[in-house]
């Protein structure tokens, strides 16, 4: 098992790497993507497993009959955030076939159908929007608004998918496969420290905290940048720059986290006043009334700024998780395979598994990242701590689908 994940790791790993910043740039319907999708069908391929693309792009390999229901899915995505790590993602599912590795050297019989999963679009670094393919499937987004999706470049989703060659007159919610599905066990490196803290390399997820973006519009005056008296000026990079800092002060006073991480400008020009800066908030808590609380203090002090420097605000919610609580059922029984030991921790990233949680059993593991570095090149996980997330999923997987 050790030997084919290493092997696999190291055949996905220089798949739409930048070799200007080490991290990846595998962005939904592009190049570095379709490599990304050859890598998984050949790996299904490779294990006897049948592949099929449903309607809204996700890949599935299947180990028994799809249609038979009941079946345990595990498995996650192989897109990326801009130069994103090597691990959030891919780990889940390159450790998903070594699991499958795994329990066939254990002479494991299944009782159940498995299916290994790669859900397209997770990041949401191209449109804008996370977690597209799960939403897709779930009904939470729906094909009317997964239309009006656009890139920087003003590409819309249908037109990508048909670039790459994906049928977009399909897509829509698909309740049939999400009603064959009794369990779906997702494993991802954790994006924090609390299990470098408690000193283990594997923890069960509890929940997601509640989290969403925002865009704000900051409308000025375009003016000369040497001319203009500052008295003068309706400077929105001035408003912008105030409500970031208003958003770490409200995040502070909160315990919650809120970041501005996306920014364009117009007319972009170094000796010029801005006319529009545009941004975009990423705020997550642990409870909702914490959230709300952020939102809200962040919003007030930007457009009390805004009024101050004489610049108009739009404030924009694009996309909104609530809290979710995994089901505890599947969970408990998680620590149980796992020995009764695994600690059992919260998360602020989203995931597919928290879209999905809404209409399947959904539970989470999570391996140890000695850092709490992700989202950049820097991201680890120990080859030790990766073998052990194998081992773990493949318990899991054991107790669910073959006893």
């Amino acid at each position: 098992m050790s030997d084919s994940f290493h092997a696999m790791w190291r055949s996905l790993r220089p798949l739409g790497r930048s070799a200007a910043s080490g991290g990846y740039r595998r962005y939904a319907w592009t190049g570095a993507d379709a490599d990304c999708r050859l890598w998984f069908r050949m790996q299904a391929e490779a294990r006897r497993l049948d592949v099929e693309t449903d309607r809204n792009g996700n890949q599935w390999a299947w180990l028994g009959d799809p249609t038979a229901g009941d079946a345990v899915v595990t498995g996650s995505h192989l897109d990326s955030v801009p130069d994103g790590g090597a691990f959030d993602g891919p780990l889940g599912v390159v450790s998903a076939f070594a699991a499958l590795d795994e329990l066939r050297a254990r002479g494991a019989s299944f009782r159940r159908p498995l299916a290994i999963v790669n859900f397209g679009d997770e990041e949401g670094a191209r449109f804008g929007l996370a977690c597209v393919g799960s939403r897709l499937t779930s009904g939470q987004l729906t094909k009317e608004k997964a239309y009006e999706l656009r890139d920087a470049d003003g590409i819309t989703l249908p037109q990508a998918m048909e670039a790459a060659g994906h049928d977009p007159e399909t897509i829509g919610e698909d309740r049939e496969r999400l009603d064959g599905i009794g369990a779906f066990v997702e494993l991802h490196v954790e994006q924090g420290r609390a299990l470098d803290l408690s000193g283990d390399a594997v923890g069960v997820a509890s929940a997601i905290w509640p989290h969403g973006r925002w865009r704000y519009d900051f409308h000025g005056e375009a003016n000369h940048a040497g001319t203009t008296r500052l008295v003068d000026r309706r400077d929105p990079m001035l408003t912008y720059a105030e409500t970031v800092l208003a958003a770490r002060r409200e995040a502070e006073l909160a315990g919650a986290v809120a970041t501005f991480g996306k920014i364009s400008v117009e007319p972009n020009g170094v000796n010029a006043i801005p006319s529009l800066v545009r941004g975009w908030l990423d705020a997550r808590a642990a409870d909702q009334d914490a959230l709300d609380a952020v939102i809200a203090g962040i919003e007030t002090a930007a457009r009390d700024k805004a009024a101050a420097h004489g610049v108009d605000l739009a404030v924009v919610r694009e996309s909104f998780t609530p809290v979710v609580e995994f089901r505890h059922a599947l969970r408990d029984e998680l620590v149980r395979l796992l020995g009764g030991k695994a600690p059992v921790l919260g998360t602020g990233a989203g995931h597919d598994a928290g879209i999905l949680s809404a209409s399947v059993p959904t539970a989470m593991l999570f391996v140890r990242n000695p850092t709490g570095v992700s989202h950049s090149p820097a991201e680890f996980a120990a080859e030790d701590d990766c073998v052990a997330g194998v081992l773990a999923l493949a318990d899991v997987l054991e107790g669910l689908a073959c006893h």
